[in-house]
């Protein structure tokens, strides 16, 4: 799983969540991408079983695919909960590299972040 595909899932995941209706164009224009590129990135991921795709119809993600959604988005959230609350980070530049983040972190330091986080804000 590439950097590109997990935002492409990440992105499903997020989408999902405020309507469970998520169509090609609807990725497209929240990754701010052309619809091929949406296409191409759908059917990869679909060929490894983490989304369901109907020709024209709208795309469901396995449990799978699911579960590694969320993990990528709770990373995402994590991340930028630290940039923002902890550093002061602008909130649209944490946002930018919480993305670039996310994807090269390992699990026992997003755990320990977490935990830090936490421990701080709560």
């Amino acid at each position: 799983m590439n950097q590109s595909q997990e935002d492409y899932l990440e992105a499903i995941y997020v989408l999902s969540k405020e309507d469970e209706n998520v169509r090609m164009s609807d990725v497209a224009k929240h990754l701010g991408v052309s619809k091929p590129s949406v296409n191409k990135a759908i059917n990869l991921l679909q060929e490894k079983g983490y989304l369901i795709h109907q020709h024209y119809g709208t795309i469901l993600m396995t449990d799978e695919g699911k579960t590694l959604a969320k993990k990528v988005y709770d990373r995402h959230k994590v991340i930028k909960r630290f940039f923002v609350d902890i550093l002061k980070v602008d909130e649209a530049v944490a946002e930018d590299e919480a993305c670039k983040v996310e994807h090269c972190i390992g699990e026992d330091t997003i755990e320990k972040l977490k935990e830090y986080v936490e421990s701080v804000l709560n």
